[in-house]
């Protein structure tokens, strides 16, 4: 491909994500090589409408973007590279979004977007069948690594450790709330970690410290899942590993977070004012770390993830023995997010991951049939 590459970068979206979102594809357009591709900056709101953005970079990690775009839709009608389709009611208060001629101008897709809707599959199925080239994991990949139940038992299957856990269900919660109750206090002492089984961020995750606690992180789980996670709360150090590759995936170095709350929790991540620490390559001995690195891959490789994801781990201190947590298949990618920081520090800089991405993207691509 002799011209540009024309990259789609997708960003926002319906999931409590959405502003983690905005912060990364800012960091993605600001920093991809002009010289070599052409970027396509696509918002989603959070009510689900597709939009073409031209306005000011800077003006999408603010929010202001769907401001800009709504005024250019107006103006230029045509420019929407979607089409909003009612379907399926008579009030059309169900809307279906059908690519229009999107191939035609877009080569790569990047798609910013965490949680649901971003991160699951969903939307990687919609590009699957536009038939348009994306960074990252498969649908499969995708929504199995999302879903941190079957993640676990998958983890389970190939010899990996991972933390003892409970699963409930919502529409069983009410009724049977003193049954959970006494099957996770049976199971485990306090505290118990609590967390919605799809979602990211650590959104919707408590810790709950007495059955008061639990009932209210049971309660706030529900609010963003049908399935709950109920695991037993270990002394640990929290460990990451990024991944990259297709076939044959590479380990970065290992990293460890310093969290300034109890826990790794969504303010924590995005909004401390750089309180929590990031400390890249993690002082722990180095045995541990290859074993993290060996475990990394394969995780990467039984879920069948593509391109990028970052690997999470406990490393327990009385023990020092390693769980395996959980993978993100499109961790943050801000400049400061330890997905880029572990590949710089292992000798690759955020533009140059960017454009690894984009070239495994198309490898991908290239290697269907």
């Amino acid at each position: 491909m002799n011209r540009k590459v024309n990259v789609g970068v997708i960003f926002g979206g319906k999931s409590a994500e959405h502003e983690v979102s905005l912060m990364s594809a800012t960091a993605i357009i600001n920093a991809i090589d002009k010289e070599k591709y052409n970027v396509v900056p696509i918002g989603i709101t959070k009510e689900g409408s597709w939009m073409l953005y031209s306005g000011p970079i800077e003006q999408i990690e603010s929010g202001e973007w769907e401001g800009i775009s709504n005024k250019l839709l107006k103006d230029k009608p045509k420019e929407n590279v979607f089409s909003i389709i009612p379907v399926g009611k008579e009030d059309h208060s169900i809307e279906q979004v059908v690519p229009m001629g999107l191939a035609n101008k877009i080569d790569v897709i990047f798609p910013a977007l965490h949680g649901p809707y971003g991160e699951d599959g969903t939307i990687q199925g919609l590009l699957e069948m536009a038939d348009i080239p994306y960074v990252g994991a498969g649908v499969l990949a995708s929504s199995l690594c999302m879903d941190k139940i079957y993640a676990k038992k998958l983890f389970e299957l190939e010899g990996l450790s991972v933390v003892e856990y409970v699963v409930v269900l919502r529409n069983k919660l009410k009724k049977n709330m003193g049954e959970y109750i006494a099957e996770i206090e049976e199971k485990f002492e306090y505290p118990v970690f609590i967390k919605p089984a799809n979602l990211g961020s650590s959104v919707g995750i408590t810790k709950a410290h007495d059955r008061d606690e639990m009932i209210k992180g049971l309660n706030e789980a529900a609010k963003y899942d049908r399935r709950i996670l109920v695991e037993r709360s270990i002394e640990c150090r929290e460990i990451e590993c990024a991944v990259l590759g297709n076939d044959d995936p590479m380990a970065s170095v290992v990293g460890e977070i310093v969290p300034s709350h109890e826990f790794y929790d969504y303010e924590a991540k995005y909004f401390d004012d750089g309180k929590s620490k990031l400390i890249i390559p993690a002082d722990i001995p180095k045995n541990k770390s290859e074993e993290v690195r060996q475990m990394a891959i394969i995780a990467y490789k039984a879920l069948d993830c593509t391109g990028l994801s970052r690997v999470d781990f406990f490393l327990e201190k009385e023990t020092n023995k390693i769980y395996i947590n959980e993978i993100n298949t499109m961790p943050g990618f801000t400049k400061y997010s330890m997905y880029p920081l572990l590949w710089q520090e292992t000798g690759l800089p955020y533009d140059k991951l960017i454009d690894k991405l984009i070239k495994l993207a198309l490898e991908r691509y290239d290697d269907r049939y």
